[in-house]
């Protein structure tokens, strides 16, 4: 048994071996076969990825920001001054790592004392002020109520406003009005520095930003603010900022706050801030034009980024550029000089914003034009934002341009725009005369046409054209407008540039909307309602370029607010010349409206809009505002007044437009004494010299 053991064991053994062998090249092969595939993978497959990788090893590349172009005015002296440019701001980080929770908000406590403390106590006062006010008037409107007689609500009345007159000397009062204040003040502080610590508070990342665009003097005064007892500072003059580091004495304290640090970036700044702000828009962080001429000239602005691409080499441990493969440099953005006259913009904001306090209208507009060029000298709207601190509007509708953006029904401003179109007819002349009824029925309307005054003079009898304009009736409108007819008084409208978009150099124009005076078969009453300025839209910049046409011995010039673009080295690249447009009306004609209008201003309900030493002409509009819903809204009015001067020569044309102001019913009483303030500074301000005896 064990020889045939022994004979079958030597038989197995070669068979083992060969077994181990044929395994062994079997795994050898598809090492190799598994080395080709993944040499494939890698160098045929995953190619270009992999060359990228070795080029970010052996290259560089760096993106090369072009800064944004400057907006410019020009002075009398053709000096130009900067309203809209690029500055250095910083942002401030935490490292939430490096901090304990108290740590991070001591430092949002400082955050809150240098950005934010000043304007809370603001509001705070003046939501105590409000409510104080509101207070009082509730109790005096529970008084009106009473079943009391007028002389014991009198007496109540005046006991109310007394008690409100002592609460000064009131000890007890002043000290609980000081504790509510405290108390608000504190509750909006907590606010806001909970608001920060839930996005800062991180545990896992080590930088956070807290805030952004912050200007140099702002940083030295939180590190003042922060370091003041610790460095023993008097006051934030102690340190100073040098290349983009904080310092005191020679001292670098920029990481002298544990967990905080900051960098510096280049964004958007305007000087004049709210002044500007619906013409020019703003740039974003992004920088990105929006809104105003930031968008509509963002191109030109925003200039193309450049880059850099290039071998890297290594000199003690850095790595160099040692071969420049590809370059192109930044191409800074071009610069724009505007039309607009600095001292007339300010002026005029600034009347705006004085006549919006006296009668609470809702949306305003004032444009000033040169009649002759087109060049808007100032453009004005409210309500207006600070493009600065852009974020903080709450209502993105601030940002529109109401001037060139919004349409309206004009009201009886039209009426000089029916008047002109039939004398050019040769249909009428300011001696036709006509029986003003003071009421008029249109066939297919149920209603009675009325003139605004009828309820209270009735008809005005045989009356002229002067009478109409400067009586504003709207019968009279319609008169004139009959002589022509739907089809002629359409095409007018066209040439004066209704209808359709101005071209001005601004962004999101509207176009207006004189539809229903189009098509073979226009309606009475639509006729009848145009020509006195309601059932069609417009927009201010269209009417002020339609009177700067008549005021422009009938023609219609384009309107324009950048008067140049230049270069990075302020070379001019292109420069807007005055465009005429076409010629509307004879200049017989617009001779013959603006003595019309002069008419409305001497005699009419434009009296107020006079100026000593000059004729002036204008006409005031106050027109029913759409529901939406059909028909008008109740005691609702837009205010407009159009005007120019001096009246033999125009040197400026100017539109004023009050949305809803609550003084007032009538225009007479709102845009038109603004008007005479503003004209009286205009001529002053240009030195025109006097055309009529004081």
């Amino acid at each position: 048994m064990s020889s045939n053991f022994l004979k079958r064991n030597n038989h197995s053994e070669p068979t083992l071996k060969n077994n181990r062998l044929y395994l062994l090249v079997a795994i050898i092969f598809l090492v190799f076969v598994t080395m080709i595939i993944k040499l494939y993978y890698l160098q045929i497959v995953q190619h270009e990825k992999y060359l990228a990788k070795a080029d970010n090893q052996h290259n560089t590349y760096k993106e090369l920001e072009a800064k944004r172009g400057t907006i410019y005015l020009k002075s009398k002296n053709g000096e130009l001054y900067p309203i809209a440019l690029n500055k250095d701001f910083a942002s401030i980080y935490i490292n939430p790592k490096a901090l304990t929770e108290d740590e991070i908000k001591n430092v949002l406590e400082h955050i809150y004392n240098v950005f934010h403390k000043n304007q809370v106590e603001t509001e705070v006062d003046k939501y105590l002020a409000e409510q104080e006010e509101y207070s009082i008037d509730e109790e005096l409107e529970y008084i009106d109520n009473l079943n009391i007689s007028d002389e014991e609500k009198k007496i109540k009345k005046e006991e109310v406003v007394s008690r409100q007159d002592n609460l000064d000397s009131n000890s007890e009062w002043l000290e609980f009005q000081k504790m509510k204040r405290e108390l608000e003040i504190n509750d909006r502080k907590q606010n806001i520095i909970n608001d920060y610590f839930s996005k800062v508070n991180v545990a896992d990342k080590y930088s956070r930003l807290v805030r952004r665009k912050i200007e140099k003097e702002d940083l030295i005064n939180f590190y003042f603010d922060f370091l003041k007892d610790e460095l023993s500072l008097s006051t934030s003059s102690d340190l100073s900022l040098n290349n983009g580091a904080i310092f005191f004495k020679e001292e670098d304290i920029s990481n002298k706050i544990k967990g905080l640090n900051f960098t510096w970036e280049t964004l958007r700044y305007y000087t004049e801030k709210n002044f500007f702000s619906n013409v020019v828009g703003f740039s974003n962080l992004e920088n990105v034009g929006s809104y105003g001429l930031e968008a509509s000239f963002n191109t030109e602005l925003k200039g193309e980024d450049g880059y850099l691409l290039g071998d890297k080499g290594s000199y003690r441990g850095e790595k160099i550029i040692i071969d420049k493969d590809e370059y192109r440099s930044a191409v800074n953005g071009q610069n724009l000089v505007l039309t607009i006259d600095y001292a007339v913009q300010v002026h005029i904001c600034k009347k705006l914003e004085e006549a919006q306090a006296k009668h609470s209208f809702t949306g305003g507009s004032i444009i000033v034009m040169n009649p002759k060029t087109g060049a808007i000298i100032a453009m004005c709207s409210w309500p207006d934002f600070d493009p600065n601190n852009y974020q903080d509007v709450d209502d993105t509708k601030v940002f529109d341009n109401q001037a060139v953006a919004y349409q309206y029904e004009p009201g009886s401003i039209f009426k000089t725009i029916t008047m002109a179109a039939a004398i050019d007819q040769g249909k009428v002349t300011s001696d036709t005369h006509y029986d003003d009824k003071g009421q008029i029925k249109i066939s297919g309307w149920s209603k009675m046409i009325k003139n605004s005054d009828y309820d209270t003079h009735g008809g005005h009898g045989w009356v002229d054209m002067n009478y109409v304009l400067e009586n504003s009736l709207n019968t009279g409108a319609i008169f004139v407008v009959n002589q022509i007819g739907a089809v002629v008084f359409a095409d007018y409208l066209k040439k004066f540039g209704f209808g359709e978009k101005t071209g001005i150099d601004l962004i999101s124009e509207a176009s207006g909307d004189i539809s229903s005076l189009l098509g073979d078969k226009v309606k009475d009453i639509n006729l009848a309602t145009a020509s006195f300025g309601q059932g069609l839209a417009v927009t201010p910049i269209q009417m002020v370029m339609a009177y700067g046409a008549i005021a422009n011995k009938g023609i219609l010039m384009k309107p324009y607010i950048v008067s140049q673009v230049l270069d990075k080295d302020n070379n001019v690249v292109k420069e807007t010349k005055p465009q005429k447009v076409r010629q509307v009306i004879s200049e017989n004609t617009a001779q013959t409206i603006s003595a019309m209008l002069v008419n409305v201003v001497e005699n009419g309900h434009a009296k107020k809009s006079k100026v000593a030493g000059y004729y002036i002409g204008g006409k005031t509009g106050t027109a029913q505002i759409p529901s939406g819903k059909g028909g008008y809204l109740d005691n609702k009015y837009i205010h407009t007044f159009v005007g120019y001067g001096p009246i033999e020569d125009p040197q400026f044309v100017m539109l004023i437009k009050f949305d809803s102001p609550n003084t007032s019913v009538y225009a007479e009483g709102t845009v038109v004494p603004v008007f005479g303030e503003i004209i009286d500074f205009l001529l002053k301000y240009y030195q025109i010299v006097a055309t009529r005896e004081i």
